[in-house]
């Protein structure tokens, strides 16, 4: 139970715009947590569905309304920020409407936090992924990021690199408001990673990895959402996205024509030429498996993530088109303007 009698150790903010499909399951998982006083709130960022009912059924969750956005907020820092000002905590922890958070990971965060004497920590939930796009595109985009932004190097005060996952971020009440908050990182749409890269400048530690042992979320529920999803963040997440595309088609090309090429030459009772093909399609496939792997996702998913290199180039592009092309991007039923993309780190 979360303390009355005196201030919590953590306030957990979860925003939700129609999040009915989740809400309920999220909210479970975070009345159950033990170990540590916490309070709960849910901020309600506008929904037209259930959301807000589901959240009112829970005794101990306060629910709170987003209001209006200021001049070129995005809605989540806008939530978020409005939250944070009436939250108690000694810790923020800022988590999504489609996160499950397992039993204890709470407590066991915040003493792993102190331990590791860092302002902010964030997981990388486990994703779950279903169907054949989730399952083939999702390792995809998550091998490139870990390869692009490694935990080692974010949590090093000695480097610059700095990058978060919104989804899990937990932040000491004097670093976050110190830095200005969501309010000081309100009009990017990749607020996480600006707020960590705000923590870093500032001198403060901060600790990011994979945190399937406490948090895992379903990220998108179908295709449409996917694509609306990572057609706002790659163009954020990668500096060159029109390169990264052309690299990742190549590899695709290479494997697959590569195989059918070797197929080919081994109907035709070519067996030298048909050996050699297949060994070097084994060997850039197994590159390509070894990066997958360390994304963190299952082995069928791992195993049509092949079929994910093309989408995921195609995403690469949709994404450039709407930031240069465009300018401007969809999210949950509002429309962004958005300026020229400057590099940053994972969602």
């Amino acid at each position: 139970m979360a303390g009355q009698q005196s201030e919590p150790e953590v306030s957990v903010i979860v925003p939700a715009r129609n999040e009915e499909a989740c809400i309920g399951t999220c909210l479970v998982s975070l009345v159950g947590q033990t170990g540590v006083t916490r309070e709960l709130i849910l901020v309600d960022d506008g929904s037209t569905d259930r959301t807000r009912e589901i959240a009112a059924g829970f005794p101990e969750v306060r629910v709170l309304e987003a209001g209006p956005r200021g001049d070129g907020w995005g809605g989540k820092s806008n939530a978020l920020w409005r939250a944070a000002q009436q939250a108690r905590g000694a810790w923020l922890l800022f988590t999504d409407a489609d996160t499950v958070h397992l039993p204890g990971s709470l407590a066991r965060a915040v003493a792993e936090a102190k331990a590791a004497d860092v302002a902010l920590l964030s997981y990388s939930p486990e994703q779950e992924v279903r169907g054949v796009w989730e399952n083939a595109v999702m390792p995809v985009i998550f091998a490139e990021l870990a390869a692009r932004f490694r935990p080692q190097d974010v949590c090093d005060p000695k480097s610059a690199a700095a990058a978060a996952n919104g989804q899990y971020l937990l932040i000491a009440r004097e670093a976050y408001f110190a830095v200005g908050g969501h309010a000081g990182v309100a009009t990017s749409l990749l607020e996480d990673v600006e707020l960590a890269r705000a923590l870093k400048r500032s001198g403060r530690a901060i600790g990011f990895r994979f945190g399937g042992d406490a948090v895992r979320t379903r990220m998108y529920r179908n295709f449409p959402q996917l694509c609306e999803g990572w057609t706002k963040n790659l163009a954020l997440l990668f500096p060159s996205t029109v390169g990264l595309a052309l690299l990742r088609m190549a590899e695709f090309v290479v494997i697959v024509g590569t195989v059918a090429v070797a197929m080919s030459e081994l109907l035709r009772a070519r067996v030298a030429p048909a050996g050699l093909l297949a060994v070097v399609a084994v060997m850039f496939y197994s590159l390509f498996f070894a990066r997958i792997r360390r994304a963190h996702f299952g082995m069928g998913a791992s195993l049509l993530a092949l079929l994910g290199l093309p989408v995921f180039s195609l995403l690469l592009l949709r994404s450039h088109i709407h930031y240069k092309v465009r300018k401007s991007v969809t999210w949950k039923g509002r429309e962004y303007e958005v300026k020229q993309p400057a590099e940053a780190g994972p969602r």
